[in-house]
């Protein structure tokens, strides 16, 4: 493990020490990439791959803190929210029943989301004492490797994970994996973005302004699985092709509403050829100025607004209720195992998983 920063005067105001103890026979720590354009931070501890802080300006260059983390890693590690902008793997999102068929064998996974699996089950990547190297001041290299049988999942997968700050202010997120044997692969960061700064309460994100460039979104039933529809968004509260706030529409006598306590839906991504990197969507804040726009090569991105926050505790003393963050999880369709006509989730060997998915930052005036 290299680290290259000793976390005195840094905006975030985080402590290296908080941070820094043996997990699974390996040491956590707490990793600080900063930009040269602006001084923006994201400080990054390896257990799990959690984000503690994104400091970024607003449209008066005041610095804040707008993705919900931690200031500890006992707080990490206990926190009511176990997938608080952690790292989500081997499978984000759900599974229906923790079941699915590979070349015609039965697999069962973890079932810890009512009926269903989720986000790699109890102890998935989010649990996960990554190997890490920080090779510059804006770069962090996440290494793991995932045991055959892990949490259920076939195959020893191999995967490298890299955080960069860029003097673009984005952070940019590569990932790469491969496997020797047939397994499924579903990787996506749980970012939970408050583009108005932590704060005691942090302030909903009702009046964030969303653009999501998506034609087609996919239902779910009442346990919040896809039901295989691919549905227009087209006369419904999950039109977001023209800008939106997330408030208008979201308490909306609308049965998917219902049954996701708000949006927690996947976008199908509008895309002329698989895998690109293209714009999917853009969240402004207009008190603070703050833009946030997300790329991806994935072709959907899950929209989850913190429906089941509950006001618990976490960054300085910040406070996290219900609808306080926004996420856009870039990924797979979820129960893609299940759903034949889903674009494949499969990993072979001799073939290596990619991804990157950009968070941009900005100011509008």
């Amino acid at each position: 493990m290299i680290n290259t920063s000793n976390s005195h005067g840094f905006l975030c105001d985080l402590k290296r020490a908080d941070f820094q103890k043996t997990i699974q026979g390996k040491q956590t720590d707490l990793f600080i990439l900063k930009n040269k354009k602006d001084g923006a931070e994201l400080a990054v501890t390896n257990y799990g791959g959690a984000v503690a802080a994104l400091m970024m300006p607003d449209r008066d260059g005041r610095f804040a803190n707008i993705m919900q983390g931690h200031d500890s890693i006992e707080h990490v590690i206990r926190s009511r929210e176990p997938f608080l902008s952690t790292l989500i793997g081997r499978y984000a999102n759900r599974i229906g029943k923790g079941r699915f068929l590979l070349d015609e064998k039965e697999y069962q996974v973890a079932v810890n989301n009512g009926p269903n699996h989720l986000h790699g089950g109890p102890t998935g990547f989010h649990t996960r004492v990554w190997d890490a190297v920080q090779s510059d001041d804006q770069t962090l290299k996440l290494h793991y490797v995932s045991a055959d049988g892990e949490e259920g999942f076939p195959g020893r997968v191999d995967i490298r994970v890299t955080y960069r700050l860029s003097d673009d202010d984005e952070f940019i997120i590569q990932y790469a994996a491969t496997t020797d044997k047939k397994t499924i692969l579903n990787l996506t960061h749980h970012g939970f973005y408050s583009l108005s700064g932590l704060a005691d309460p942090t302030a909903t994100v009702d009046e964030n302004l969303v653009t999501i460039h998506a034609d087609y979104y996919l239902p779910i039933d009442e346990t919040s699985i896809p039901s295989g529809e691919v549905a227009k968004v087209e006369g419904t509260p999950f039109d977001f092709r023209t800008p939106h706030t997330v408030g208008c529409r979201i308490d909306d006598r609308f049965p998917q509403l219902a049954f996701g306590a708000g949006y927690d839906h996947c976008y199908v991504l509008n895309k002329r050829e698989a895998g690109s990197l293209t714009l999917a969507a853009k969240c402004v804040e207009p008190r603070s100025g703050r833009c946030m726009e997300v790329y991806t090569t994935e072709p959907g991105v899950q929209v989850y607004t913190s429906n089941w926050h509950n006001g618990f505790e976490g960054y300085h003393g910040a406070t996290f209720p219900r609808r306080s963050a926004i996420c856009f999880e870039a990924q797979r369709f979820p129960d893609t195992p299940n759903k034949g006509h889903f674009p494949s989730c499969v990993l072979n060997p001799g073939e290596e998983y990619r991804q990157t998915t950009i968070y941009k930052f900005s100011i509008e005036k």
